[in-house]
């Protein structure tokens, strides 16, 4: 029993490194072989290989973790939108995003595998909580009005591209444009938007697989 347990959690750490290491070498070459999460994780390749089918299933899967992260934060802002003060909600919903850094996945992996029914159902989720957190926090003025719910996913990535020297850098970095951000996201709008909002539409295209020479 011990040995199986034994065996068990090791499989569990080689996953997780295999994880860690998947979204390191993905994030800096998205073009990279399967072969350089192994040996960046210091596994071999059959160890990699008897979890994940290939890396189009490593792609998806790094992706996937990081749009249910997505969702039980937004979630958790919906539900505590009911008790806290409407901008304090929606700036702290903002700043965990921002924190957990789901962006990077979507800037570097949109469009390199092709989505399954569950995760268009997570992303439709997803999409459904944003315009709720959106519509709570303009229906009370907090927000400004002509921000569409997919200006959130820009926004997002926009500070997702910045980076500092180092881990703390970036992290206080990305926190000085999230604020600057919020400035302008706060109602009522001082300057008008040039165009519409981005679309569902829009957003669904970019995870349509392309060919990366």
């Amino acid at each position: 029993m011990n040995g199986l347990s034994g065996r068990r959690g090791q499989a569990r750490r080689n996953d997780e490194l295999i994880l860690e290491s998947a979204r390191a070498v993905f994030i800096a070459d998205p073009d990279a072989p399967i072969a350089a999460v192994a040996k960046h994780a210091g596994v071999g390749i059959s160890a990699l290989y008897r979890r994940y089918a290939g890396k189009e299933e490593l792609l998806r899967k790094l992706c996937g973790d990081g749009l249910r992260l997505y969702v039980q934060t937004a979630r958790r802002a919906v539900e505590e939108g009911t008790e806290d003060d409407p901008w304090d909600t929606f700036a702290r919903f903002m700043r965990r995003i921002v924190e957990a850094d789901t962006h990077t996945l979507t800037i570097n992996l949109a469009g390199r595998f092709q989505p399954t029914e569950d995760l268009a159902a997570e992303g439709a989720t997803a999409e459904e909580l944003n315009a709720l957190i959106v519509k709570r926090a303009q229906k009370v003025g907090v927000l400004r009005k002509d921000i569409g719910p997919h200006d959130l996913s820009h926004i997002f990535e926009q500070i997702a591209n910045v980076h500092g020297p180092t881990p703390e850098r970036t992290r206080k970095l990305r926190s000085r444009y999230l604020a600057l951000q919020l400035d302008g996201l706060r109602g009522p709008a001082r300057t008008k938007l040039p165009g519409p909002p981005p679309t569902g539409e829009e957003q669904a295209a970019r995870w349509i697989p392309h060919r990366h020479e």
